[in-house]
């Protein structure tokens, strides 16, 4: 992932030890400032095997959503409910996959003042593909077991949790 050589030493550890001597308990800040790197290393694996299929993690969560939904279409306040982005955002990431024919807006067929995103069969195909590209790399998520893999997730679902998210 990275073209730079590694460290000799953990700088997040070290960090802690500086702030427990100079500022007090450093747990919390070793956890997020871990946390926050982590999301950085995920986020650069997920953008370098998205990008050959012209997607951002958004694009590609929105085509994601849009494929797994019973009808392959969804109304964009419930897109922008499941994917917890502002409506500006969800209406950006539409706009964008629409400019490349991978979804299209169509009429509610019950309700006119809905609008249904749907995602057509070249966003299928990109989807499908993308997926491949994502999945063999673990999404970047490299070091952990299976388990541990669950056990993280589990964890940050509670961090979500208190936060509101759920």
């Amino acid at each position: 992932m990275s073209t730079r050589s590694p460290l000799p030493f953990d700088p997040i550890a070290r960090a802690a030890e500086l702030w427990a001597e100079r500022v007090g308990p450093s747990t919390t800040m070793a956890a997020v400032t871990s946390v926050m790197r982590v999301q950085q290393i995920l986020q650069s694996a997920v953008d370098t095997a998205l990008r050959p299929h012209n997607l951002t993690f958004a694009r590609y969560e929105a085509l994601v959503l849009l494929s797994f939904s019973r009808r392959g279409s969804l109304p964009m306040r419930v897109m922008g409910d499941r994917l917890q982005l502002h409506p500006t955002s969800v209406t950006n990431i539409v706009d964008r996959l629409e400019q490349d024919d991978l979804v299209r807006r169509v009429p509610h067929p019950t309700d006119r003042r809905t609008t249904l995103v749907e995602i057509t069969d070249e966003g299928r195909d990109l989807v499908k593909r993308a997926t491949e590209s994502v999945t063999e790399i673990d999404f970047g998520l490299r070091g952990v077991t299976e388990r541990q893999t669950q056990q993280l997730t589990e964890l940050l679902g509670r961090v979500r949790h208190a936060a509101g998210d759920f």
